[in-house]
């Protein structure tokens, strides 16, 4: 990368292309080559969402446009690249005459997602450890983190790019460092900052079998197009003064709504600035200053990454929709539930999944992706601790997903799917059950909620696998296929089983002799008995409920055999 840090030419993003070899791509050479590249690879599961979100999407969007139909999205989708003609578009969008110039990360006049010459109040900056969560900063002190806060931390012009971006992102709701021009600024800082703007929502992002199809799974159809003025951060100087916007370019910052889908994508939640040094390999960034950016004054619904908790009779002044954030400790299948919502909650409250998905089962629905097509889902978020201050826990999984599931008029294979989900999560709290009876049967007491580890979370781990493998067969149901339907239900039922009673005669071997005999527990009027016998046979009346194809099946082959 050259000494103004070009990101449009230089090597920032990395990749696998459809041949499984490694690639490094500039923001043109990874557009032009979409189509070859099967995935981006990123240090963290949280910086796909930003590199689609601050660069590629809005790119494509305001240099192509956004399809205003289905049939026109489907033209997009099975063309399966850009077409010569976007491509000119495209290398004018990110040509010296067009913008160009502004996707310099060490310009000095605009460099990119900076503020140039930025100043703090106190005349400080501070280690470039800042932008990156992982590493310890301040009161953001991780476990497990390489580096201590004495140690210097050099980030390559490529990887500061990725991580700039990702404070804009994903930045804790810390004091922030006052900045020289900031009215706002008191005391040489700034406070009440919330988080980035993604680091309020659960972030969801379908993904395809290349970079071109993901880009087009993340483009949403709009009717209208854009909003008029609606312009990215590069372009702030073009959003007509009506909208009120404050200019990222300087140390002021404002709380406003999002003025467009372009404006949101690209918001500029913070005002930064990276300082560089000279090594032996070369440039690197090694100093920044983080200060107060804009604050977004609510999640709009037209925010296309995130789905959304519906409820009926909000308080006063609050929407009735609010983004869903993921639970940590939690798979993405676990959460099935809600990435399948595909309609409002007709009565009280419920999850409803994000716009894209939706989208996605009304292009099934046209026919425009195939029933078999390899849809996957990237789910990410943080957890924030101490007032949102603090990073305590990164969220990321990914999930293969039938389309089929993702039609909202036929619910027959969302709701097998959410039967096997809830098949899970009620054999895992039987399972927790066992525990607390065997235990209870031992002489102790049952685990308090919110301590210890539980079987339950070995067993759900368990499945992990067997749940992939689930929704990667499930791609190929079709809507008269009943039997196979069934099948794979009761493999789903049988494996589950397996998983169940491992984990239950861990629970038994790990039991003390005592617990055979058990004792005895009055409350009340009541006594109630605890046997770790009595608690197996409980817990598999139990299974035999929960599981009941497989139960079936046990009892036909018992049976068969008999004869």
């Amino acid at each position: 990368m050259d000494v103004n840090g070009d990101l449009v030419h230089g090597p920032m993003l990395t990749g696998v292309d459809v041949d499984g070899h490694a690639r490094q791509d500039g923001l043109l050479s990874a557009l032009s080559e979409a189509h070859r590249i099967r995935r981006l690879e990123f240090p963290v599961h949280t910086m796909l969402p930003v590199v689609l979100r601050q660069l590629l999407l809005p790119i494509t969007f305001d240099a192509l446009g956004v399809p205003r139909s289905r049939q026109e999205w489907g033209e997009r989708f099975r063309r399966g690249m850009f077409s010569a003609e976007e491509l000119t578009r495209l290398r004018e969008y990110l040509g010296p005459g067009r913008y160009g110039n502004r996707f310099r990360l060490f310009d000095t006049e605009r460099p990119f997602a900076q503020v140039a010459g930025l100043k703090a109040l106190n005349g400080e900056t501070k280690s470039a450890a800042q932008l990156v969560p992982s590493v310890a900063s301040g009161n953001n002190v991780p476990l497990f983190s390489a580096l201590s806060e004495a140690d210097e931390l050099l980030l390559t012009p490529g990887d500061a790019a990725l991580w700039l971006l990702h404070v804009h992102c994903w930045d804790t709701a810390s004091i922030k460092t006052g900045a020289e021009g900031d009215p706002q600024a008191k005391n040489g800082k700034t406070t009440g900052n919330p988080t980035g703007p993604l680091g309020q929502l659960g972030v969801v992002v379908p993904t395809g079998a290349t970079l071109y199809e993901t880009l087009l799974l993340n483009t949403p159809v709009l009717p209208d197009g854009l909003e008029a003025g609606d312009r990215p951060q590069w372009a702030w100087d073009e959003r007509p003064a009506r909208l009120g916007c404050t200019s990222p370019a300087g140390p002021t910052w404002s709380e406003r709504p999002a003025s467009g889908l372009l404006d949101l994508l690209t918001f500029q939640a913070r005002r930064v600035r990276l300082f560089t040094c000279e090594t032996q390999q070369g440039v690197r960034v090694n100093r920044v200053i983080v200060s107060a950016g804009d604050r977004l004054a609510r999640t709009p619904l037209y925010e296309p990454h995130t789905a959304w908790q519906h409820t009926a009779k909000p308080k006063k002044d609050q929407p009735h929709r609010r983004p869903r954030r993921h639970t940590s400790g939690r798979a993405a299948w676990q959460g099935l539930s809600t990435l399948l919502a595909m309609n409002l909650p007709e009565q009280g409250d419920g999850p409803y999944t994000s716009l894209l998905l939706r989208q996605i089962g009304d292009l099934q629905t046209d026919q425009v992706l195939s029933q078999g097509y390899p849809l996957g889902a990237e789910t990410s978020g943080l957890e924030y601790g101490t007032q949102s201050a603090v990073v305590e826990n990164a969220i990321g999984d990914d999930l293969p997903l039938p389309v089929n599931a993702l039609l909202a008029q036929d619910k027959w294979l969302r709701e097998a799917l959410l039967e096997c989900v809830g098949q899970a999560d009620r054999v895992a709290r039987a399972l927790d059950a066992l525990n607390n009876d065997v235990r209870r049967a031992a002489g102790g007491d049952p685990l308090p909620r919110d301590k210890g580890s539980r079987p339950s979370a070995c067993f759900l781990h368990s499945l992990d696998q067997t749940v992939r493998r689930l929704l990667v067969g499930l791609r190929t149901v079709g809507d008269d296929d009943d039997d196979l339907l069934e099948r794979a239900q009761l493999a789903w039922e049988q494996s589950v089983q397996i998983a169940a009673n491992r984990e239950a005669d861990q629970l038994l071997a790990a039991a003390p002799p005592r617990a055979v005999v058990g004792r005895t527990v009055r409350n009340g009027d009541k006594e109630f008995v605890y046997r770790s016998g009595k608690a197996i046979g409980a817990f598999r009346a139990k299974l035999a409920e929960i599981l009941d194809r497989a139960a079936d099946e046990r009892r036909a082959m018992t049976q068969e055999a008999a004869v």
